[in-house]
């Protein structure tokens, strides 16, 4: 068993502590993680975890919920909500791959859920993955089109914000300057 999937496994214990007991108990809960026989880097990482939940918990039930049909997050089983507010929460961090998120929530939900678990966790957590695939995509579509806006079309050659840093820009006017084709000095002869 990877470090990760133990984190998880552990993340996953504290998040359905805190579903029952409520987040008054965040402490407690904390302690437990501290408590247990994993490594100070594995508890660690399960720290991050839950409290990157605990951050997240409104978007990532809100996704859900849009996501499983018929099933309010609060009616889903304890354990399966747990698993995917966990797994919804590292898509949206977008630091693992989708393949590994969804192959991690499917063995949790295996260890600790029901004969159905795998199968609703799997269908719910592809729909929300999709969904934060092509909002990802959208956004960096909107940040690119921003970019570009800002850099303007670059053909200006007094335009000093075109997005290249100082070091581009000098070894472009020196490149310029080589060939004759200064625009800032229509007299250069090169």
């Amino acid at each position: 068993m990877t470090e990760y999937h133990r984190a998880r496994r552990l993340a996953l214990q504290g998040l359905c502590c805190l579903d029952v007991r409520g987040e008054g108990a965040t402490e407690a809960v904390l302690a437990f993680l501290r408590d247990s026989r994993e490594s100070l880097e594995t508890v660690a990482e399960a720290e991050g975890m839950l409290r990157s939940v605990l951050a997240r918990r409104g978007e990532a039930d809100a996704l859900l919920s849009g996501q499983s049909r018929h099933w309010e997050v609060g009616r889903m089983a304890l354990v399966d909500r747990n698993i995917l507010r966990l797994a919804v929460c590292e898509l949206l961090a977008g630091q693992t791959p989708k393949k590994v998120v969804i192959s991690e929530a499917l063995r949790l939900a295996n260890e600790f859920g029901s004969a159905e678990s795998s199968r609703f966790v799997n269908g719910v957590l592809d729909a929300a993955a999709h969904r934060i695939l092509r909002s990802d995509s959208r956004d960096a579509g909107d940040k690119e089109k921003e970019e570009l806006r800002r850099k303007g079309n670059g053909n200006n050659c007094n335009d000093k914000s075109d997005g290249r840093d100082a070091g581009d820009k000098e070894k472009e006017e020196l490149r310029r300057k080589d060939d004759g084709n200064d625009c800032n000095d229509s007299n250069s002869t090169g």
